[in-house]
Formats: structure tokens, C-alpha cells, sequence
């Protein structure tokens, strides 16, 4: 649907006569469809599991630019802030995600820097991917060298992202672990959860295919 009106789709096994540029496959279910016009604010999904196609903005790859590099920022910060505090028994302990991944030693080092990839290295390549992207595309200069394959691979690591599973992890297990300890939640903890809710808002605001369609102009 774009604005108030539909997408026209080919049913399975239907040929196509014509520029396959023309063309966009939804990827959540794989119809076809022809590319309507689409105008600032409005947007094309898919009729058949309502997928966002199109979904073009103004000025959204400055805002794009913004958002990474405002997550980029929190990252670091998150890693150098104490992420909580645990408290019991008289003890009392400060820890920082970067600390908890190298504090383990044996299989378990192996496990926590897997986690430290995961939430911390992963979204940083992809984010940077990202700005490396759309930075000559908003002064309306030539792509980058390698852009397309630069976008591909950020698009590729969005499945490998995880820092809204890891927060909502936490979130589970320091509210049993309250129970037989003091918890306080650190800056990094604060941090990290404004993080989370920047990524999702970049994810939301990315109209992919005008990103696609400006690195082929």
C-alpha cells in the first residue's frame, strides 16, 4: 500500500515483460511488485505481510548520520562506565561490560568475549559501515569507494546485532538476582538502555531501498 492506494504484485509463476529494475521483492515474504511513486512521508508495504518497503524521508540520512554516531558515542561510554554494582555479605563490587568479558578465564573467556563481539564490536562495524555510506550521499557526491559492498555487509550484520536481547537479558536476571543481593544499576546500565532505544529508532527511520537506489545513481 503507498499512501491510499496498492502495490501492484505478480502472482507466482507470472513473467515479467520489461526492466527488471522496475522491480522490488518484498523480503519478509518474496512477492513482487512494481515500484510505485512514493513521496516524502508516505510508504509502500507489502499487502500480503504488511512489510515496509518504501519508506522515504527528508533529510533522513542526516538524522541516520546523527543516530550512529550519537550510538557510537553511548557505546564507548557504556564500556568505560561501571555497568552495576553488587552488593552482599558485606562485599561490594563495581563491574563494566568490558570487565566482565575479560574477568573469565577458560571456556567461559571464550563465552564473554563472544558477548562482548555481539553487543559491542558488531554494532560498532555496522554503524560505522553506515556512516561511511550516507556521508557522501547527504552532499550529494559521488558513492564511496566500495559503498555498495560497505551497505551489503552492514545490512548482513543486523541479525548479529544484539544489544536489545543483551539488555533485556539483564533485565531478567538482575531482577532474580535482586533477591540475594543489592543491585544498583550503573551509569553504563542507563546508558545502555537509551542505546538500545537509538538503535531501534535507526533501524525504524533506514528506508533501505532509497539507500540502495542513491548508491547505484
Amino acid at each position: 500500500m503507498v499512501g491510499n492506494g496498492d502495490l501492484t504484485g505478480f502472482p507466482t509463476g507470472a513473467s515479467f515483460e520489461g526492466d527488471l529494475a522496475d522491480l522490488i521483492a518484498c523480503p519478509s515474504c518474496d512477492l513482487v511488485y512494481s515500484i510505485p511513486d512514493v513521496t516524502s512521508h508516505e510508504r509502500a508495504v507489502c499487502a500480503r505481510c504488511h512489510t515496509i518497503l518504501i519508506s522515504p524521508r527528508r533529510k533522513a540520512g542526516k538524522q541516520l548520520i546523527a543516530l550512529s554516531v550519537t550510538v557510537l558515542i553511548l557505546i564507548v561510554a557504556a564500556c568505560a562506565f561501571p555497568f552495576l554494582s553488587i552488593g552482599a555479605a558485606g562485599l561490594h563490587h563495581d563491574a563494566s561490560i568490558l570487565q566482565t568479558a575479560l574477568a573469565f578465564s577458560g571456556s567461559l573467556s571464550l563465552l564473554s568475549l563472544a558477548v562482548l563481539f555481539f553487543i559491542v564490536v558488531i554494532p560498532v562495524i555496522r554503524l560505522s559501515l553506515l556512516i561511511y555510506v550516507l556521508a557522501p550521499i547527504i552532499r550529494d557526491r559521488p558513492p564511496a569507494p566500495l559503498a555498495r559492498q560497505a551497505f551489503a555487509l552492514s545490512e548482513a550484520l543486523v541479525p548479529w546485532s544484539m544489544a536489545e536481547i543483551f539488555a533485556i537479558g539483564c533485565a531478567v536476571a538482575l531482577v532474580k538476582l535482586s533477591d540475594m543481593a543489592d543491585v544498583v544499576y550503573g551509569p553504563a546500565a542507563w546508558i545502555f538502555a537509551v542505546l538500545v532505544v537509538l538503535v531501534v529508532a535507526t533501524d525504524r527511520l533506514m528506508c533501505r531501498y532509497s539507500i540502495w537506489k542513491s548508491l547505484e545513481n
